[in-house]
Protein backbone atom coordinates (compact mmCIF):
# COMPACT_ATOMS: atom_id res chain seq x y z
CA UNK A 1 0.00 0.00 0.00
CA UNK A 2 2.48 2.35 0.57
CA UNK A 3 4.44 1.80 -2.95
CA UNK A 4 1.17 2.23 -4.15
CA UNK A 5 0.63 5.42 -2.47
CA UNK A 6 3.92 6.54 -3.46
CA UNK A 7 3.34 5.56 -7.02
CA UNK A 8 0.65 7.08 -7.77
CA UNK A 9 1.22 10.07 -5.90
CA UNK A 10 4.18 10.12 -7.99
CA UNK A 11 2.98 9.77 -11.66
CA UNK A 12 -0.76 12.21 -10.44
CA UNK A 13 1.72 14.71 -8.71
CA UNK A 14 -0.48 14.65 -5.83
CA UNK A 15 0.66 15.28 -1.78
CA UNK A 16 0.68 12.95 0.61
CA UNK A 17 -0.84 13.67 3.64
CA UNK A 18 -1.30 13.08 7.31
CA UNK A 19 -4.75 11.67 6.97
CA UNK A 20 -5.69 13.20 10.33
CA UNK A 21 -3.90 16.94 10.11
CA UNK A 22 -6.10 18.06 13.45
CA UNK A 23 -3.71 16.38 15.82
CA UNK A 24 -0.68 14.99 14.25
CA UNK A 25 -0.36 10.72 13.82
CA UNK A 26 3.23 10.80 15.45
CA UNK A 27 1.51 12.49 18.59
CA UNK A 28 -1.73 10.72 18.21
CA UNK A 29 -1.18 7.45 18.13
CA UNK A 30 1.69 7.31 20.45
CA UNK A 31 -0.75 8.69 23.07
CA UNK A 32 -3.43 6.05 22.03
CA UNK A 33 -0.78 3.04 22.36
CA UNK A 34 0.31 4.59 25.86
CA UNK A 35 -3.56 4.99 26.59
CA UNK A 36 -4.18 1.72 25.72
CA UNK A 37 -1.46 0.21 27.98
CA UNK A 38 -2.39 2.01 31.05
CA UNK A 39 -5.56 1.13 30.55
CA UNK A 40 -3.97 -2.70 30.63
CA UNK A 41 -1.96 -2.36 33.31
CA UNK A 42 -3.47 0.63 35.76
CA UNK A 43 -6.60 -1.13 36.82
CA UNK A 44 -5.32 -4.63 37.35
CA UNK A 45 -2.54 -2.36 39.84
CA UNK A 46 -5.12 -0.92 41.53
CA UNK A 47 -7.53 -3.75 41.74
CA UNK A 48 -4.76 -5.96 42.90
CA UNK A 49 -3.28 -3.05 45.89
CA UNK A 50 -6.92 -2.10 46.98
CA UNK A 51 -5.92 -3.37 50.68
CA UNK A 52 -2.63 -1.63 50.55
CA UNK A 53 -2.09 0.92 49.17
CA UNK A 54 1.67 1.86 49.78
CA UNK A 55 2.15 -1.13 47.38
CA UNK A 56 0.80 0.12 44.04
CA UNK A 57 4.46 0.88 42.47
CA UNK A 58 5.45 -2.14 43.24
CA UNK A 59 2.32 -3.99 42.34
CA UNK A 60 2.07 -1.40 39.11
CA UNK A 61 6.10 -2.80 38.16
CA UNK A 62 5.14 -6.27 38.94
CA UNK A 63 1.85 -6.33 36.55
CA UNK A 64 4.00 -4.57 34.03
CA UNK A 65 6.39 -7.53 33.81
CA UNK A 66 3.65 -10.13 33.74
CA UNK A 67 1.45 -8.83 30.91
CA UNK A 68 4.51 -6.94 28.92
CA UNK A 69 7.16 -9.02 28.33
CA UNK A 70 9.46 -7.97 25.50
CA UNK A 71 7.81 -10.01 23.12
CA UNK A 72 4.34 -8.71 23.86
CA UNK A 73 6.02 -5.10 23.13
CA UNK A 74 7.14 -5.98 20.14
CA UNK A 75 4.11 -7.76 18.80
CA UNK A 76 1.89 -4.64 20.15
CA UNK A 77 4.18 -1.53 18.70
CA UNK A 78 5.06 -3.07 15.94
CA UNK A 79 1.29 -4.05 14.92
CA UNK A 80 0.13 -0.71 15.65
CA UNK A 81 3.22 0.89 13.18
CA UNK A 82 1.95 -1.61 10.65
CA UNK A 83 -1.52 -1.13 11.14
CA UNK A 84 -1.13 2.76 10.99
CA UNK A 85 0.93 2.52 7.93
CA UNK A 86 -2.11 0.46 6.42
CA UNK A 87 -4.27 2.99 7.49
CA UNK A 88 -2.70 6.26 6.23
CA UNK A 89 -2.08 5.13 2.84
CA UNK A 90 -6.04 4.14 2.66
CA UNK A 91 -6.93 7.47 3.50
CA UNK A 92 -4.49 8.64 1.03
CA UNK A 93 -5.56 5.84 -1.85
CA UNK A 94 -8.76 6.88 -1.34
CA UNK A 95 -8.19 10.77 -1.52
CA UNK A 96 -6.59 10.03 -4.69
CA UNK A 97 -9.57 8.60 -6.68
CA UNK A 98 -11.17 11.68 -8.45
CA UNK A 99 -7.47 12.44 -10.03
CA UNK A 100 -6.89 9.05 -11.02
CA UNK A 101 -10.26 9.21 -13.24
CA UNK A 102 -10.63 13.08 -14.13
CA UNK A 103 -8.68 12.58 -17.67
CA UNK A 104 -6.01 15.28 -16.46
CA UNK A 105 -9.06 18.00 -15.23
CA UNK A 106 -9.06 17.46 -11.25
CA UNK A 107 -11.84 19.56 -11.42
CA UNK A 108 -14.48 17.06 -13.90
CA UNK A 109 -13.91 14.52 -11.53
CA UNK A 110 -17.47 13.98 -9.67
CA UNK A 111 -19.01 13.56 -12.78
CA UNK A 112 -16.46 10.27 -13.67
CA UNK A 113 -18.24 8.19 -11.53
CA UNK A 114 -20.07 4.64 -11.75
CA UNK A 115 -23.34 5.97 -9.71
CA UNK A 116 -25.57 5.34 -12.64
CA UNK A 117 -24.51 2.09 -12.76
CA UNK A 118 -24.69 1.41 -9.10
CA UNK A 119 -28.22 2.53 -8.78
CA UNK A 120 -29.43 0.68 -11.66
CA UNK A 121 -27.92 -2.65 -10.81
CA UNK A 122 -30.18 -1.73 -7.26
CA UNK A 123 -33.01 -1.15 -9.20
CA UNK A 124 -32.60 -4.71 -10.67
CA UNK A 125 -32.05 -6.46 -7.58
CA UNK A 126 -34.89 -4.66 -5.79
CA UNK A 127 -37.44 -5.31 -8.54
CA UNK A 128 -37.64 -1.86 -10.07
CA UNK A 129 -37.80 -0.35 -6.69
CA UNK A 130 -34.77 2.22 -4.60
CA UNK A 131 -33.96 0.16 -1.96
CA UNK A 132 -33.59 3.60 -0.03
CA UNK A 133 -36.80 4.91 -0.66
CA UNK A 134 -38.43 1.42 0.38
CA UNK A 135 -36.59 1.55 3.97
CA UNK A 136 -37.83 5.32 4.20
CA UNK A 137 -41.37 4.64 3.27
CA UNK A 138 -41.15 0.94 5.57
CA UNK A 139 -39.07 2.62 8.66
CA UNK A 140 -40.20 5.99 8.25
CA UNK A 141 -37.81 9.70 8.44
CA UNK A 142 -37.92 10.25 12.07
CA UNK A 143 -36.75 7.71 15.29
CA UNK A 144 -34.95 5.52 11.95
CA UNK A 145 -32.60 8.01 11.09
CA UNK A 146 -31.56 8.55 14.92
CA UNK A 147 -31.04 5.17 15.19
CA UNK A 148 -28.88 4.48 11.97
CA UNK A 149 -26.87 7.91 12.50
CA UNK A 150 -26.03 5.80 16.06
CA UNK A 151 -24.96 2.81 14.42
CA UNK A 152 -22.87 4.82 12.22
CA UNK A 153 -20.97 6.40 14.98
CA UNK A 154 -20.48 3.52 16.67
CA UNK A 155 -18.86 1.82 13.80
CA UNK A 156 -16.53 4.82 13.61
CA UNK A 157 -15.77 4.17 17.23
CA UNK A 158 -15.83 0.36 17.29
CA UNK A 159 -12.86 -0.07 14.91
CA UNK A 160 -10.14 1.33 16.45
CA UNK A 161 -10.88 0.07 19.84
CA UNK A 162 -11.05 -3.42 18.44
CA UNK A 163 -7.77 -2.59 17.05
CA UNK A 164 -6.64 -1.61 20.43
CA UNK A 165 -8.40 -4.89 22.04
CA UNK A 166 -6.27 -7.04 19.17
CA UNK A 167 -3.03 -5.39 20.05
CA UNK A 168 -2.47 -4.08 23.33
CA UNK A 169 -5.10 -6.05 25.60
CA UNK A 170 -5.41 -9.75 24.19
CA UNK A 171 -2.95 -12.33 24.99
CA UNK A 172 -3.80 -14.23 22.14
CA UNK A 173 -1.30 -13.25 19.22
CA UNK A 174 -2.61 -15.88 16.56
CA UNK A 175 -6.13 -14.21 17.23
CA UNK A 176 -5.40 -10.38 17.16
CA UNK A 177 -2.88 -10.65 14.12
CA UNK A 178 -5.60 -12.40 12.15
CA UNK A 179 -7.84 -9.65 13.20
CA UNK A 180 -5.94 -6.90 12.29
CA UNK A 181 -4.50 -8.89 8.96
CA UNK A 182 -7.53 -8.88 8.02
CA UNK A 183 -8.51 -5.25 8.46
CA UNK A 184 -5.25 -4.41 6.90
CA UNK A 185 -6.56 -6.78 3.74
CA UNK A 186 -9.58 -4.77 4.09
CA UNK A 187 -7.93 -1.75 3.67
CA UNK A 188 -5.77 -2.83 0.84
CA UNK A 189 -8.46 -4.59 -1.42
CA UNK A 190 -10.71 -1.59 -0.89
CA UNK A 191 -8.43 1.03 -2.21
CA UNK A 192 -8.12 -1.38 -5.25
CA UNK A 193 -11.52 -1.32 -6.15
CA UNK A 194 -12.05 1.99 -5.36
CA UNK A 195 -9.74 3.19 -8.09
CA UNK A 196 -11.40 0.93 -10.57
CA UNK A 197 -14.82 1.81 -9.96
CA UNK A 198 -15.17 5.18 -8.63
CA UNK A 199 -18.57 6.08 -7.65
CA UNK A 200 -19.92 8.51 -4.90
CA UNK A 201 -22.74 7.68 -3.23
CA UNK A 202 -26.66 8.07 -3.16
CA UNK A 203 -26.46 10.72 -1.35
CA UNK A 204 -24.52 12.76 -3.28
CA UNK A 205 -25.65 11.38 -6.89
CA UNK A 206 -29.52 11.31 -5.80
CA UNK A 207 -29.65 13.81 -2.98
CA UNK A 208 -33.52 14.80 -3.39
CA UNK A 209 -34.10 11.09 -2.18
CA UNK A 210 -32.84 11.62 0.85
CA UNK A 211 -34.26 15.20 1.44
CA UNK A 212 -36.69 14.38 4.40
CA UNK A 213 -34.31 13.44 6.39
CA UNK A 214 -34.21 14.76 9.58
CA UNK A 215 -30.57 16.46 10.58
CA UNK A 216 -28.22 14.69 12.62
CA UNK A 217 -24.62 13.86 13.15
CA UNK A 218 -23.96 11.85 9.91
CA UNK A 219 -26.11 14.14 7.70
CA UNK A 220 -23.76 17.04 8.84
CA UNK A 221 -20.86 14.68 7.92
CA UNK A 222 -22.04 14.00 4.77
CA UNK A 223 -22.20 17.82 3.58
CA UNK A 224 -18.70 18.20 5.70
CA UNK A 225 -17.17 15.60 3.59
CA UNK A 226 -18.63 17.19 0.50
CA UNK A 227 -16.91 20.29 0.68
CA UNK A 228 -13.71 18.77 1.38
CA UNK A 229 -14.39 16.95 -1.75
CA UNK A 230 -14.60 19.44 -3.45
CA UNK A 231 -12.16 21.42 -1.86
CA UNK A 232 -9.82 19.79 -2.55
CA UNK A 233 -10.48 18.82 -6.26
CA UNK A 234 -10.35 22.47 -6.66
CA UNK A 235 -6.91 23.29 -4.99
CA UNK A 236 -4.70 19.68 -3.97
CA UNK A 237 -2.13 21.35 -3.14
CA UNK A 238 -3.43 24.24 -0.83
CA UNK A 239 -6.50 22.63 0.35
CA UNK A 240 -4.14 20.55 3.05
CA UNK A 241 -6.67 18.00 3.84
CA UNK A 242 -7.94 14.39 2.31
CA UNK A 243 -11.49 14.06 0.73
CA UNK A 244 -12.70 10.64 1.74
CA UNK A 245 -15.70 9.99 -0.54
CA UNK A 246 -15.88 6.64 -2.26
CA UNK A 247 -18.81 4.32 -2.32
CA UNK A 248 -17.82 1.06 -3.65
CA UNK A 249 -17.64 -1.12 -1.93
CA UNK A 250 -19.12 -0.35 1.72
CA UNK A 251 -16.15 -0.86 3.70
CA UNK A 252 -18.53 -0.18 7.08
CA UNK A 253 -20.44 -3.89 5.70
CA UNK A 254 -16.98 -5.58 4.79
CA UNK A 255 -14.90 -4.45 8.33
CA UNK A 256 -17.76 -5.69 9.68
CA UNK A 257 -18.60 -9.38 8.47
CA UNK A 258 -14.79 -9.73 9.09
CA UNK A 259 -15.41 -8.66 12.52
CA UNK A 260 -18.23 -10.83 12.97
CA UNK A 261 -16.47 -13.84 11.16
CA UNK A 262 -13.34 -13.48 13.49
CA UNK A 263 -15.29 -14.10 16.68
CA UNK A 264 -16.74 -17.16 15.79
CA UNK A 265 -13.96 -18.28 14.24
CA UNK A 266 -12.10 -17.20 17.76
CA UNK A 267 -15.16 -18.35 19.33
CA UNK A 268 -15.78 -15.63 21.82
CA UNK A 269 -18.90 -15.45 24.20
CA UNK A 270 -21.85 -16.12 22.70
CA UNK A 271 -23.82 -12.75 23.26
CA UNK A 272 -20.49 -11.17 21.44
CA UNK A 273 -20.94 -13.42 18.59
CA UNK A 274 -24.88 -12.69 18.75
CA UNK A 275 -24.27 -9.04 18.87
CA UNK A 276 -21.62 -8.56 15.98
CA UNK A 277 -24.12 -10.16 13.58
CA UNK A 278 -27.08 -7.82 14.87
CA UNK A 279 -24.90 -4.75 14.30
CA UNK A 280 -23.44 -5.98 10.97
CA UNK A 281 -27.37 -6.13 9.71
CA UNK A 282 -27.98 -2.85 11.48
CA UNK A 283 -24.95 -1.74 9.61
CA UNK A 284 -26.13 -2.66 5.96
CA UNK A 285 -29.47 -1.10 6.77
CA UNK A 286 -27.65 1.98 7.87
CA UNK A 287 -25.66 2.18 5.10
CA UNK A 288 -28.38 2.34 2.62
CA UNK A 289 -31.10 4.23 4.69
CA UNK A 290 -28.70 7.48 5.06
CA UNK A 291 -27.09 6.93 0.94
CA UNK A 292 -23.72 6.48 1.97
CA UNK A 293 -24.01 3.49 -0.25
CA UNK A 294 -25.83 1.84 -2.87
CA UNK A 295 -26.69 -2.03 -1.96
CA UNK A 296 -24.80 -3.50 -4.73
CA UNK A 297 -22.21 -1.84 -2.75
CA UNK A 298 -23.31 -3.86 0.48
CA UNK A 299 -23.12 -7.20 -1.38
CA UNK A 300 -19.28 -6.42 -2.53
CA UNK A 301 -18.22 -5.13 1.02
CA UNK A 302 -19.68 -8.45 1.99
CA UNK A 303 -17.81 -10.34 -0.12
CA UNK A 304 -14.23 -8.56 0.53
CA UNK A 305 -14.92 -8.90 4.15
CA UNK A 306 -15.20 -12.60 4.11
CA UNK A 307 -12.42 -12.71 1.39
CA UNK A 308 -10.02 -10.58 3.71
CA UNK A 309 -10.72 -12.99 6.61
CA UNK A 310 -9.17 -16.50 4.65
CA UNK A 311 -6.48 -14.21 3.11
CA UNK A 312 -5.93 -13.27 6.75
CA UNK A 313 -6.02 -16.44 8.23
CA UNK A 314 -3.83 -18.42 4.95
CA UNK A 315 -1.45 -14.81 6.01
CA UNK A 316 -0.62 -15.31 9.75
CA UNK A 317 -0.75 -19.60 9.94
CA UNK A 318 -4.31 -19.66 11.38
CA UNK A 319 -5.11 -22.71 8.89
CA UNK A 320 -5.41 -26.28 8.76
CA UNK A 321 -4.31 -26.77 4.67
CA UNK A 322 -6.65 -24.03 3.20
CA UNK A 323 -9.31 -23.90 5.70
CA UNK A 324 -9.40 -20.74 8.38
CA UNK A 325 -8.53 -21.87 11.82
CA UNK A 326 -7.45 -20.54 14.86
CA UNK A 327 -3.81 -21.33 15.71
CA UNK A 328 -2.96 -21.46 19.80
CA UNK A 329 -0.21 -19.57 20.54
CA UNK A 330 1.94 -22.32 21.28
CA UNK A 331 1.28 -24.25 18.09
CA UNK A 332 4.23 -23.43 15.72
CA UNK A 333 2.31 -22.41 12.18
CA UNK A 334 1.86 -24.82 9.18
CA UNK A 335 5.04 -24.48 7.45
CA UNK A 336 6.87 -25.58 10.15
CA UNK A 337 5.23 -28.80 11.02
CA UNK A 338 6.69 -31.64 9.41
CA UNK A 339 4.98 -34.49 8.17
CA UNK A 340 5.59 -36.74 10.58
CA UNK A 341 4.35 -34.67 13.26
CA UNK A 342 0.80 -34.60 11.53
CA UNK A 343 0.85 -38.62 10.55
CA UNK A 344 -2.29 -39.91 12.15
Amino acid sequence: MAAATLLIAWLENLPIRDPDSLIPGYIRFPAIVLGAISLDIVPRALWRARRTPRTLWTVTREITRERWPASHWRFALGGVMAWYLCYATFRNLKSFVPFVHAEGDPLSATDNVYDTQMANLDKILWLGHDPAKVLHDLLGTGFAAQLFSAVYIIWIVLVPVSIAIALVWTRHTAAGSWYVTAVAFDWALGAAIYLMFPSVGPIYSDPKTFADLPETYVSKLQTSMWDDRVTVVGDVVGSGTLQTIAAFASLHVGIMLTICLIVEYVGLSRWIRVTSWVFLVLTVFATVYLGWHFFIDAIAGAALGASTVWLAAMATGNRVGLRPKLRRNHEPEPSVVSEDSTAG
